[in-house]
């Protein structure tokens, strides 16, 4: 394939920023051309105790990076800002999006045409989803039951049940379809297709394309506001951002930002929304009431995909030139710290991973009930809660940035 040799052809290099990215996929080629507790009570056919195992695993908030040259994904805690774990991946990972229970992770792999599925708690790859070619873009409806790809070979969007894993249906789009956001309801979702400088909306009850929006020049990332109102375009070849009412799908407005802006995030209180410019290397704060560029804030070489932190305090940016991620405190609009990632990184995606510990009941046993103990140190934010899964008692902290590691969690069991 022509997209392929070109990745073998041109290496990442000083020729970069007149050229474009070597291993980047076909899209890419055209726009660059320009808690753990050790024993675990229960109670087994009451009230006899007996031991139950513990299974754990840290909470907190994490930022998840899509590795393009390492084929990895990186793992960054959100409160030390450093990488805990590095995840093998499949070639040329691209985009990246966390479910929002924050259970499972997806990365689109670029070069092999397939999602590699990650279990968030043990930061492990435990499915490969075989997608359309080139697949790029990748966003969980808000129930997490459907994810939804965008292959730029076919020019397709493949559609998963995220429950089995397999892709269910295939929508066609427009040429070149790149990023995916869905509405906070659920019913739309926008696709930026970058040859035809559009936007496609998309019904996901019938899976078809309702409309078809004109937007800037090379559209790249999309995203929409909290309240479902606004959707956000970062149109690479015009230098600007796209402002589309949800509500008539058309474009109320656009932003002047700077040179080759890629992605677009929007905080969760919807007043901000960041757009990364990939050779002007910073990222314009836009004003959502008025639609203006308030400040600009340096960041590394390259940025590409850009997200806020669950609580909206931080902002993750992936440096794919300086292969690092830049961390900006909302609040000052400045760069806080800077962490190493892998090779290249595109995508950024944050979520609370809330399991903190879970105990089981033994075999033969049912659960009945169950909490958990504090063993000291800090206690448990107030959203933390306990729950039955199965034959499990799982506790659940979706806290925004702290780590518990000593809380011990119960089950209930009975014959």
């Amino acid at each position: 394939m022509a997209m392929l040799a070109f990745r073998k052809r041109r290496l990442w290099g000083p020729a970069r920023h007149d050229t474009g990215l070597g291993r980047a996929p076909r899209w890419k080629t055209w726009l660059r051309a320009l808690v753990a507790g050790p024993v675990v009570l229960g109670v087994v056919a009451l009230p006899v105790t007996a031991a139950a195992p513990a299974q754990a695993a840290t909470s907190g908030t994490f930022a998840y990076v899509a590795n393009a040259s390492s084929n990895t994904v990186s793992v960054i805690n959100a409160a030390t800002n450093t990488v805990t774990a590095t995840i093998p991946v499949g070639s040329g990972p691209i985009g990246v999006a966390v479910s929002p229970d924050g259970t499972t992770a997806y990365a689109t792999n670029g070069n092999v045409n397939t999602v590699s599925v990650i279990n968030t708690a043990t930061n492990t790859v435990t499915a490969t989803i075989t997608v359309g070619s080139n697949p790029n873009g990748v966003a969980f409806s808000p129930d997490g039951t459907r994810a939804y790809v965008t292959n730029d070979g076919p020019h397709n969007v493949s559609v998963i049940n995220t429950a089995t894993n397999t892709v269910t249906t295939t929508i066609p789009v427009g040429n070149g379809p790149i990023g995916v956001a869905f509405t906070p309801d659920g019913t739309t979702a926008y696709v930026t297709n970058f040859i035809d400088n559009t936007v496609s909306v998309i019904n996901t009850a019938t899976s078809t394309v309702t409309t078809t929006i004109p937007v800037g020049t090379g559209p790249i990332g999309v995203t929409v506001s909290p309240d479902g109102t606004t959707a956000y375009t970062a149109n690479q070849n015009s230098n600007n951002v796209s402002v589309i009412n949800t509500a008539t799908n058309t474009v109320t407005t656009t932003i002047p930002v700077n040179t080759r802006p890629q992605t677009v995030a929007v905080s969760p209180d919807g007043t901000t929304a960041y757009a990364t410019n990939l050779l002007s290397n910073n990222v314009s704060v836009i004003n959502t009431a008025t639609n203006t560029v308030t400040t600009t804030i340096p960041v590394g070489a390259n940025p590409n995909g850009v997200a806020f932190s669950p609580g909206g305090t931080r902002v993750y940016v992936a440096n794919e030139g300086s292969s690092s991620v830049s961390v900006i405190d909302a609040t000052t609009n400045s760069v806080i710290t800077t962490v190493p990632a892998g090779t290249n990184p595109f995508g950024v995606a944050t979520a609370r991973v809330p399991v903190v510990a879970a105990a089981t009941c033994p075999t033969g046993h049912v659960i009945t009930g169950g909490g958990y103990q504090q063993s000291g140190g800090a206690v448990p934010p107030v959203e933390t809660t306990s729950r039955p899964v199965g034959n499990t008692w799982q506790v659940l902290a979706d806290n925004q940035s702290t780590n518990y590691t000593n809380i011990t969690p119960y089950a209930v069991c009975a014959p």
